[in-house]
């Protein structure tokens, strides 16, 4: 699946690479402007734990210089179809730079990482609320697929 992690450059004149630990400032404010609140040392850890396993990848994009996107990938099992899927656990583009073709660009970059790490689908989870991210993610290619269900687990 190695070859599903390597670095590619985006004609859009954004480059796509995979996330380093000198990226962890840019990924905790990506984090906070998905909504969930990180802190650099944090983002410092999370970007090590997905670096340290083989079936996860954390990828930039750059432009001009400056991080700008993020989209965070996991190949799993998935049994009821005897397969591996890729499911895209993060995607955000800071907004001064939406509408540029970034968040197509990575998705179209999880994309070829999954067919390359032999995954036979993609899938995303996207909050009820993000009408705008669902509207986008059909406008890529992707259908209403099912409902999830959450619980959250307690010390």
């Amino acid at each position: 699946m190695s070859r599903a992690f390597s670095t590619g450059h985006h004609p859009l004149g954004t480059d796509l690479r995979i996330a380093v630990i000198a990226d962890a400032d840019d990924v905790a404010r990506l984090l906070s402007d998905l909504g969930y609140p990180c802190e650099t040392d944090e983002a410092v850890e999370r970007i090590s734990v997905i670096a340290d396993n083989d079936r996860q990848a954390l990828v930039v994009a750059r432009r001009d210089g400056a991080v700008v996107g993020l989209i965070a990938l996991d190949f799993m099992y998935y049994l009821p179809l005897g397969t591996t899927t890729c499911r895209v656990t993060a995607l955000v583009v800071t907004p001064t730079a939406q509408g540029l073709g970034i968040g197509r660009a990575l998705l179209k970059e999880a994309e070829r990482r999954a067919r390359v790490g032999g995954a036979a689908r993609i899938e995303l989870t996207s909050g009820a609320q993000r009408t705008e991210a669902h509207a986008f993610y059909r406008a890529c290619g992707y259908k209403d697929s099912s409902v999830r269900f959450v619980k959250l687990l307690g010390a």
